[in-house]
């Protein structure tokens, strides 16, 4: 820290016991307590204010005591070791709160410390209540700048992952069993399902949601390039390297979340790394002898299956089993159809919202036309589905079967099986059914209450009453 010029002497010194020495009689008078400490920091004078204060009623019996015993709280013994003066800070004593300068004084001579001298500059924090309630706004609007610099790099919520089927009911609860916890994630499920979504919003719910959330795809990391990605470069680590330092992932997630997309494309020499990085909380840049320390929660995600690849060596067991702590199961889209209205009015809504043009919506029959279908690309799929949809439809405001023959694959237009006609059903019925159900299930899981169960579904609550209206489902049963 640099000196302040105006605490130097003609000699270039720090202040001295001589320069002070007028000012006594103005402290004994007027300030609410001084005190003088030699370069052992033991008390050679204390004003009467700071006795009365201290409840001393022999100024002498604790002159020559170690300062920390007559004022426990006191800084004084670091102000006399590191030379630098504290102008304001917060002293407790007693129950009350004390505004202190401490100032280091020098020798004349060799201008080494000898001493300092402590005043109280307020000892009612009154007077600074408009200060400390300005200070405590600056806070506040610091907090929320942060948490807002964080939401860029986590911008989904647990809403955002929609549905209320039983299977994805249990992820929600999974996920939120997460956000409480600091234990690593894995998330399994395939291409599409929506588990970049969850990793958001496990991070965002989480404390670690006001620091980054950094997601690194590792099948899309060149493998020459991967051990640099994670963990930065020294400068002039190779040939051509940046001259300034470039810091890897884990450093930039310092403090907040590591999402590793596709972890099981990571080669097994970067993975006995990840696991040393995981287990010690340490990473070495390429290129350094320098351990860096970071302290990062990991979520891992994969569309491949891990526990295979263990017990054919391509993916490290120890590495596996420190991942897979908590481990969430995200079902594919043709394992929670009766979504699929839901997830057709939250796409086509967010599409709207996209492009700026009115929201389409989707008919009954055109949902069960889509329920035909395998869906292996699962919710990105389907989205594609709904756009071509869109874009091959001159102002189409309404989807139905004539609109998505054009979009939708061949598989999922033509009937699956041959059923006795005796069995069919209309179509709407059968969708009306599935979104019963669905409603049902919401309800259940926020136990009746409707703000929550909009939330479940990914639907404004004006439309769940809406649907709960016009399906005849009573939340009270």
């Amino acid at each position: 820290m640099p000196r302040d010029d105006s605490l130097m002497d003609a000699n270039g010194h720090g202040l001295t016991l001589e320069a002070i020495r007028p000012l006594f009689p103005l402290l004994e008078r007027n300030s609410a307590g001084a005190i003088l400490v030699d370069e052992a920091s033991r008390l050679i004078w204390i004003n009467a204010c700071y006795c009365r204060l201290l409840g001393i009623d022999d100024p002498t019996s604790v002159i020559g005591r170690p300062v920390i015993e007559v004022i426990p709280h006191t800084r004084m013994p670091e102000v006399v070791r590191s030379g630098r003066p504290i102008l304001l800070d917060i002293m407790e004593n007693q129950g009350r709160q004390l505004v202190v300068t401490r100032l280091p004084l020098h020798d004349p001579t060799s201008g080494r410390v000898n001493g300092a001298v402590a005043f109280i500059v307020f000892d009612d924090l009154e007077p600074l209540a408009p200060l400390i309630g300005k200070y405590r706004r600056l806070q506040h609007d610091l907090a929320v700048a942060r948490r807002a610099l964080a939401r860029r790099g986590s911008r989904y919520e647990l809403a955002d992952f929609v549905g209320a089927s039983p299977t994805v009911l249990e992820v929600k609860r999974r996920a939120r069993l997460a956000a409480g916890r600091t234990t690593p994630v894995l998330l399994l499920g395939e291409t599409g399902t929506g588990k970049e979504v969850l990793a958001q919003a496990i991070h965002g719910d989480s404390p670690r949601g006001v620091h980054p959330f950094v997601a690194v795809n590792v099948a899309a990391v060149p493998e020459n390039l991967l051990e640099a990605e994670f963990f930065g470069v020294a400068p002039g680590a190779y040939t051509g390297a940046d001259k300034r330092t470039r810091q890897g992932k884990f450093q930039l997630a310092d403090g907040g979340t590591l999402f590793l997309d596709e972890v099981g494309d990571m080669p097994p020499a970067l993975q006995a790394k990840l696991l040393r990085a995981l287990q010690e909380g340490e990473v070495e840049p390429l290129g350094s002898n320098e351990i860096k320390r970071v302290d990062v929660r990991v979520i891992a995600a994969t569309s491949r299956d891990l526990e295979a690849m263990v017990a054919e060596g391509s993916f490290r067991s120890d590495l596996y089993y420190r991942l897979n702590v908590l481990r969430i199961q995200v079902p594919p889209l043709r394992a929670r159809l009766a979504d699929l209205g839901i997830l057709c009015e939250t796409i086509l809504g967010r599409i709207a919202a996209e492009s700026g043009e009115p929201r389409a919506e989707i008919t009954a029959e055109a949902v069960a036309m889509l329920q035909q279908h395998d869906w292996p690309g699962n919710i990105r799929e389907l989205r594609n589905v709904l756009e071509q949809t869109l874009a091959l439809s001159e102002a189409c405001s309404v989807i139905d079967i004539p609109e998505l023959r054009a979009a939708l694959p061949l598989s999922a237009q033509a009937p699956q099986a041959t059923t006795p006609a005796s069995s069919l059903r209309p179509l709407a019925d059968i969708v009306a059914d599935a979104e019963r159900s669905a409603l049902r299930d919401a309800l259940d899981a926020s136990s009746g209450n409707k703000s929550r169960a909009a939330r479940l579904l990914g639907i404004p609550r004006s439309v769940l009453y809406d649907k709960l209206a016009k399906l005849s489902v009573n939340p009270d049963t």
